[in-house]
C-alpha cells in the first residue's frame, strides 16, 4: 500500500494527549478534513482516528481517539504521520502530488523523449521540474502552461513544449 507523509510529531502539547505536528503539506488547513492518519513508529504502523485539529503558528495540534494522556503520546515524538492514497486530499485542476510526478516520462509535443522527472523544486513563483535525460544531463522545466502541456499520471507521462532557450547549455 502506498503511504504519503503529511506530517511529523514534534512534541507533546499539554497533558491530555495532544501532539504538535510539523505539517508536510502546502496547506495546513488540509488537516481539518483528515479523519484517519497512520503513525509510523519505525516498528509498526498504527491507524489513529483524529478527534480534533487546531492550527498553531506553523504547526498543527492534533488529538487522537483513545490517547488521553501525555504518557500515551510521549513515545511518538519524531514519528511520521501518513495517509493512504485513497485518503489523500483531492488536488485542484492542474495540481499534482510531487510523489505522483516523480518518475513520469517526459516527451515533447513533437514526440521526442527527454527523460524522467526526478525532482520538483519549489521556487515561490512556480515549481520547476527536474528531468534527467538518458545521457545524464538535467533539464529544468518551469511548471507553467506554456511549457507543461499535459500531465497523465495514470499513464506515467508528461507532454511538454520546449520554450526557446530551455535546451541551451
Amino acid at each position: 500500500m502506498d503511504y504519503y507523509q503529511v506530517g511529523a510529531i514534534t512534541q507533546t502539547h499539554g497533558v491530555r494527549g495532544e501532539v504538535k505536528v510539523f505539517p508536510m503539506t502546502d496547506d495546513i488547513n488540509r488537516f481539518k478534513n483528515m479523519k484517519d492518519l497512520i503513525l509510523d513508529t519505525g516498528k509498526e504502523k498504527i491507524t489513529l482516528q483524529v478527534t480534533s485539529v487546531r492550527p498553531q503558528k506553523n504547526l498543527v495540534i492534533l488529538k487522537f481517539k483513545g490517547y488521553d494522556n501525555i504518557n500515551d503520546v510521549e513515545k511518538y515524538k519524531g514519528c511520521g504521520l501518513y495517509v493512504t492514497k485513497e485518503n489523500r486530499v483531492a488536488c485542484e485542476k492542474d495540481e499534482y502530488f510531487i510523489a505522483d510526478l516523480i518518475g513520469l516520462s517526459v516527451v515533447t509535443d513533437e514526440g521526442q523523449m527527454l527523460g524522467n522527472v526526478t525532482d520538483v523544486i519549489s521556487t515561490g513563483a512556480n515549481d520547476v521540474y527536474v528531468v534527467l535525460a538518458e545521457d545524464g544531463t538535467e533539464l529544468l522545466l518551469p511548471a507553467i502552461h506554456e511549457c507543461i502541456r499535459d500531465v497523465d499520471v495514470a499513464n506515467g507521462r508528461m507532454q511538454v513544449h520546449l520554450l526557446d532557450g530551455l535546451l541551451d547549455v
